[in-house]
C-alpha cells in the first residue's frame, strides 16, 4: 500500500478495510501531529478545521499524503462527512489563555455544539469517539497529584472558565451519548503538551520562552514562579490518545507528564538549553491560574499499558531546535 508497510496497514485496518478516522480540529498543533502518526499508522484520515486557530502549513503538509482529505468547516455549525466513518478524534477547541480569551463564545460552542456533532457522527456510523479533554477541568485544584476522581476547583465565572467549563460540558456530553445513546466514547484529559509545531504567539509558557530566549528578550515569568507544571511531549500524547482510541475504557483517563516543575525551573532550563543571556523578570500572575498541576497516571498505565517516553529536556532540545528553526526562516 502506497506510503505504508505492511504492518502498518494491518494496524490501521478494520473489518479489512483501512481504518478511516475523522480529526476535529486536525490542522492545530496537537491535531497536526494526530494526523501524521494515523497516516504513518495506515489509516485513512478526514481533517476538520475552520482555521481559526489552526494553520494552513499543516494542512498543506498533509495533503501531500494520498489518504489524507481536509474538510474545511466550522464543527460548530455542521459535521458532515461523506462515507464511512471508523472512529471521530474530537480535539476542535482554542487551546491557549490567548485564544480562548479572544473567542470566549466559540470556545463554548465548540465544547458544546461542536463536540454534539462529533457525537452525532460517531453515532450513526457505530464509531469509536474520543474526546481530547484537559487537566483545566481540575481547575487550581485543591488535590495534588490529581486523580480521574477528582471533581476539581473551577471559578464558573473566572476569566479562564469559558475553556474550563466548555471542557466540562464536553465530557458530560459524552457520557450522557455513552450512557443514553450507547456510543462508543472514550475521554481523555490532556496535561501541558509541547513540542515542535506549536504557534510562537499562542501565549502559552513553552512558546513564549522559547521565542523570548532565542531572540535575547526578558523571559516573561508569572507571578514569582513557584507554580508548578507537569510537561507532556507532543509524541506521548498522541500514543496515548491512540491507545485510549483502541481500546474500549470510557475514561477519563489522564495524559501527562510525571515529572513537575516549577514555571521558574522552566525558564531557567530554555536559557540553559539556548545558551541565552536573557534576563527572567516577573510579571503579574493571571487571575485562577493553577498553582500546582500534576496528573496521577496511574490508570493510563494501568488500562492502557501508557507512560510518557521523552524525558523533558530531550523534549524540550527538540523544540526548542524547531522554534530556532523557525526563526531563521523567517530572517
Amino acid at each position: 500500500m502506497e506510503g505504508v508497510d505492511a504492518a502498518a496497514a494491518l494496524r490501521g485496518s478494520r473489518d479489512g478495510h483501512r481504518r478511516r478516522v475523522v480529526v476535529t480540529g486536525g490542522a492545530g498543533f496537537l491535531g497536526g501531529w494526530l494526523c501524521r502518526h494515523l497516516l504513518d499508522d495506515g489509516c485513512e484520515v478526514v481533517a476538520v478545521d475552520n482555521l481559526v486557530t489552526g494553520t494552513p502549513a499543516v494542512v498543506e503538509e498533509l495533503e501531500t499524503h494520498p489518504h489524507f482529505t481536509f474538510v474545511h468547516a466550522d464543527v460548530t455549525r455542521v459535521l458532515d462527512v461523506q462515507g464511512r466513518v471508523d472512529q471521530v478524534m474530537h480535539l476542535a477547541s482554542p487551546a491557549s489563555p490567548v485564544h480562548y480569551a479572544a473567542l470566549p463564545v466559540e470556545t463554548m460552542l465548540v465544547g458544546s455544539q461542536g463536540t454534539m456533532h462529533a457525537l452525532d457522527l460517531a453515532q450513526v456510523n457505530g464509531a469509536r469517539f474520543v474526546l481530547a479533554s484537559t487537566s483545566e477541568v481540575y481547575g487550581d485544584p485543591l488535590v495534588h497529584p490529581q486523580p480521574e476522581s477528582y471533581w476539581g476547583n473551577v471559578n464558573p465565572v473566572g476569566p479562564r472558565s469559558v475553556y474550563d467549563e466548555a471542557k466540562r460540558f464536553a465530557e458530560a456530553l459524552t457520557t450522557a451519548y455513552r450512557t443514553s445513546r450507547g456510543v462508543d466514547t472514550g475521554i481523555a484529559r490532556i496535561f501541558n503538551t509541547y513540542g515542535p509545531g506549536m504557534r510562537a504567539d499562542d501565549g502559552r509558557m513553552i512558546p513564549a520562552f522559547m521565542t523570548q530566549a532565542l531572540k535575547g528578550e526578558p523571559i516573561t515569568v508569572t507571578g514569582d514562579g513557584s507554580q508548578t507544571r507537569s510537561l507532556c511531549y507532543v509524541t506521548d500524547t498522541v500514543d496515548g490518545l491512540c491507545a485510549l482510541a483502541a481500546s474500549d475504557h470510557p475514561g477519563p483517563v489522564n495524559l501527562g507528564g510525571g515529572d513537575e516543575v516549577t514555571v521558574l525551573e522552566l525558564a531557567e532550563t530554555v536559557c540553559r538549553l539556548a545558551g541565552s543571556s536573557s534576563p527572567i523578570t516577573f510579571v503579574d500572575l493571571p487571575e485562577d491560574d493553577p498553582r500546582v498541576r500534576r496528573p496521577d497516571t496511574s490508570r493510563a498505565a494501568e488500562l492502557l499499558g501508557w507512560k510518557p517516553q521523552v524525558p523533558v529536556e530531550e523534549g524540550l532540545r527538540r523544540t526548542l531546535e524547531w522554534f530556532e528553526e523557525q526563526l531563521r526562516s523567517a530572517a
